[in-house]
């Protein structure tokens, strides 16, 4: 018994830190009516339904074709790890940031497992985060700190777009500097055994891709959606639920308790609203590394008619610490699966990348 709960704390750290956390909220936060209404349903449902979509598609082992294909066509490893970046920043304006990281995050590891370059993971898996955080910041859909304050504000579609191109070119810029320190040597996969595609599956999942995704764009009811990809593995691929990683889903709801919770603390509520008015941008920016993004955006959002200081704060500012953005723990978790002894070199390696680009997207904003 004590072994398995050592191993839970060692397999599920950010979750048993994150649960610490909320507890101590707790204590400030009596639990009330007012906890139902942290919990983001809708992004919830869409992250079990992606979870257990993509774990279908891994089976079916078309991410394995597709990275020998990759790797066939553009030969290089940094050739290879950008595409996979900008593959992640593009994906985010069609989808939100969350979704984008889980579809391209197994295929980047199996692109580097498969050839023998599983020390680029971490820092592949950074600048993915990075560019799932900024690629859909442009769009009111890309980011669901955006959607709010788009519908809040009434903000103009035109207006919108304008508000962070800068921002987003500039992220684009430092994300290709990167990759380029990357060295850029032939890829050749170490295994040479081919698996074939598990066709009929494919198609099934392909389809229910397409459901979720068309559910992100809210053209599908997530109702409808949650109970049709169910019922869909219930009847032919019920495995496919072991493969969830419901901490994951667990350490969402918790972070969303957190952050609730520390946005009704009132000396946080006082200090933030003291400063909201007059800096508005470094305000947001600080608010993000404490309570992340979304919850940022709502709490702000009472405090300043300023939308436009306010919508590039809640996105630059998902860059940072870890907990600015909880997009980014779908990345992390997803890469202590792989290399769970190198909790600290990710995590001070993530902290240096994205505090550089923040750095340099606050210096720009400014001036």
């Amino acid at each position: 018994m004590i072994k398995k709960i050592t191993n839970f704390i060692k397999n599920e750290t950010v979750l048993c830190v994150a649960i610490i956390l909320t507890i101590i909220t707790c204590f400030f936060v009596p639990i009330d009516k007012e906890y139902l209404g942290y919990f983001d349903y809708n992004t919830l449902i869409c992250l079990f339904c992606m979870l257990v979509v993509v774990a279908g598609l891994k089976n079916t082992n078309i991410f394995e074709t597709i990275s020998r294909k990759m790797i066939r066509l553009f030969h290089t490893r940094r050739a290879v790890i950008m595409i996979l970046v900008f593959g992640t920043f593009f994906l985010d304006m069609i989808v939100a940031n969350d979704m984008s990281l889980i579809t391209f995050l197994p295929l980047s590891y199996i692109v580097l497992h498969s050839t023998k370059n599983d020390k680029y993971l971490a820092f592949t898996f950074i600048l993915q985060t990075i560019a799932a955080n900024m690629g859909g910041m442009i769009t009111p859909y890309g980011n669901p700190q955006n959607l709010y304050l788009y519908s809040y504000f009434n903000i103009e579609t035109v207006k919108f777009f304008s508000i962070l191109i800068k921002q987003s070119i500039i992220v684009a810029i430092l994300l290709f500097i990167c990759v380029l320190f990357v060295k850029n040597e032939p890829l050749e996969i170490a295994d040479k055994q081919i698996k074939p595609v598990k066709k009929d599956d494919l198609y099934g999942y392909a389809f229910l891709f397409m459901l979720v995704i068309l559910t992100i764009f809210r053209i599908i009811p997530y109702s409808i959606t949650f109970i049709i990809v169910v019922l869909s593995i219930l009847m032919f691929d019920k495995e496919r639920f072991k493969q969830v990683d419901y901490a994951l889903i667990l350490t969402f709801c918790v972070f969303f308790i957190f952050s609730g919770n520390m946005a009704r603390i009132p000396i946080l509520k006082n200090f933030i609203s003291t400063i909201v008015i007059n800096h508005t941008l470094l305000a947001g920016i600080l608010s993000c590394q404490f309570i992340s993004n979304v919850p940022t955006a709502i709490f702000l959002s009472k405090f300043t008619n300023n939308y436009e200081q306010l919508l590039i704060a809640v996105n630059i500012g998902s860059l940072g610490l870890i907990i600015s953005s909880l997009a980014s723990l779908i990345t992390l978790k997803e890469f202590l699966k792989h290399q769970p002894k190198k909790f600290w070199h990710y995590l001070l390696l993530f902290t240096l990348i994205n505090t550089l680009f923040l750095t340099v997207l606050l210096i720009s904003t400014i001036f």
